[in-house]
């Protein structure tokens, strides 16, 4: 069992530390453990128990009428609502669906964001936050590799759903590559940029996760990309990233390289001599224009 403390279920939930605090009290809604030092801990069912209630709460349900109800009746409340859609309420249904396993939560609620705002609303505004928070339940404990995999596969599939919807560009103009580096597997960043470049008409080549770098060169010197496009999430020497992008550099005689991703983005200094970073979707926007 995880412990959770109030800024992580803030991260988590929504809802100000300040306002959790005056629901203990006033309401008594959930009882926090506390170290030696006095610090509040709290558990997987008082997470569980403040998401419920930020779901009823911001569909129009004052908290003095969900204190007052039944463990039954917020759960029929709660699961009435998992399945509408409003989009105000969709990082509580990501989360609880993550935590429940349940499938048809999360895919309902995704397609309802990209059938209200489209994709790429959705990854930025959406999906990302909900990216960061799996993250912050990562590092406190309260989620295993399983549920992790569960949710990056179902997002994974969405994204190359949403791709094979988009018609093939015109193959007459040089290509851009897309792949991630050896030992790299987490593709959801990368098959976003896919579904951007290709949303746009660019041409491009995705050759997806861990490509050995003697298959890179050799698939760059068959198809002459104008460009390529990679993603580094996984923790890596800084030694190991600077003589990769160096070499790399040197090996595609001046083709451009843009690179994403939490360890590109942590320490691009020390790349950007020869690569220029993806940051965001508006940064992906330059990068379509400049490579146009």
């Amino acid at each position: 069992m995880a412990e959770y403390k109030i800024k992580d279920l803030e991260a988590l939930t929504g809802i100000k530390a300040h306002t959790i605090r005056i629901w203990e009290k006033r309401y008594n809604l959930i009882s926090p453990e506390r170290t030696d030092t006095l610090i509040r801990t709290y558990t997987d069912e008082d997470l569980t128990n403040l998401l419920s209630v930020a779901l009823l709460n911001k569909n129009g349900i004052k908290i003095s009428k969900i204190v007052d109800m039944g463990k039954e009746q917020i759960s029929k409340k709660v699961w009435d609502l998992k399945f509408s859609k409003n989009e105000n309420s969709s990082q509580e249904k990501l989360i609880l669906a993550l935590i429940e396993l349940d499938e048809d939560l999360f895919r309902n609620t995704l397609q309802s964001l990209i059938d209200s705002v489209g994709l790429e609303e959705t990854f930025a505004s959406h999906l990302i936050p909900f990216l960061d928070r799996i993250g912050i339940m990562w590092i406190v404990g309260t989620i295993h590799p399983a549920q992790e995999h569960f949710i990056s596969n179902l997002i994974r599939q969405k994204v190359i759903s949403e791709i094979d919807k988009l018609s093939v560009p015109n193959n007459d103009i040089k290509p851009v590559m897309l792949y991630l580096p050896e030992h790299e597997w987490h593709e959801i960043s990368l098959l976003y940029y896919q579904y951007i470049l290709r949303r746009n008409g660019i041409n491009t080549v995705y050759l997806g996760q861990s490509l050995p770098y003697d298959s890179l060169l050799l698939t760059i010197e068959k198809l002459a990309p104008r460009a390529l496009v990679t993603s580094w999430l996984t923790a890596v020497d800084e030694k190991y990233m600077i003589n990769y992008f160096k070499q790399l550099s040197n090996d595609i005689d001046g083709i451009e390289i843009y690179a994403g991703g939490y360890q590109v983005n942590k320490c691009f200094d020390l790349i950007s001599e020869w690569a220029l970073e993806i940051k965001e979707a508006k940064n992906l926007a330059e990068i379509i224009d400049s490579i146009k």
